[in-house]
């Protein structure tokens, strides 16, 4: 796999800021919209352990997840689409994952100058990465359904 195609995707997930995370649990499969940060190719992002996708990811950590834009012509979608496993996170790991999406999202970054419904917020959620072992950059504007597929299970050459 050309080195150039990773460069494009860990780009493609800096620039942008949603992802629609993926799970599945004893309710079935959910999809829930959450921001996030990344290092490379791990996803770190933030929700309540209460919510669906939450109990979802605490029973099966196992996850899916695409990041795109909405487009209104099929010829431009770009995106990837990523699986892999979920983790919740503490100690240094946390840590990481609070200064990695502080500096993409500033408002949580500075809680001293945050609105207090966010400081709020953020004292109910947890942190979690989501560490792909295959993700796929979709790229229409080369020929409808093109898909090229960066296979993190496999040592680089």
């Amino acid at each position: 796999m050309p080195d150039g195609l990773r460069e494009q995707v860990q780009s493609y997930l800096r620039e942008h800021h949603v992802m629609t995370l993926a799970s599945h649990g004893d309710e079935g499969a959910w999809a829930a919209a959450v921001f996030y940060a990344n290092d490379g190719f791990v996803i770190y992002f933030l929700s309540s352990p209460t919510s669906r996708h939450g109990r979802n990811l605490a029973g099966n950590p196992r996850a899916s997840a695409a990041v795109h834009e909405d487009y209104a012509d099929w010829r431009e979608i770009k995106g990837v689409q990523m699986e892999g496993s979920t983790s919740m996170l503490a100690g240094e790991e946390e840590e990481k994952a609070r200064r990695l999406y502080g500096a993409k999202f500033p408002v949580v970054g500075k809680l001293e100058q945050a609105p207090a419904f966010i400081v709020k917020a953020l004292a109910n959620v947890r942190w979690y990465k989501l560490v792909p072992e295959r993700l796929y950059f979709i790229d229409n504007s080369v020929t409808f359904g093109h898909r090229d597929e960066i296979d993190l299970r496999q040592p680089r050459a």
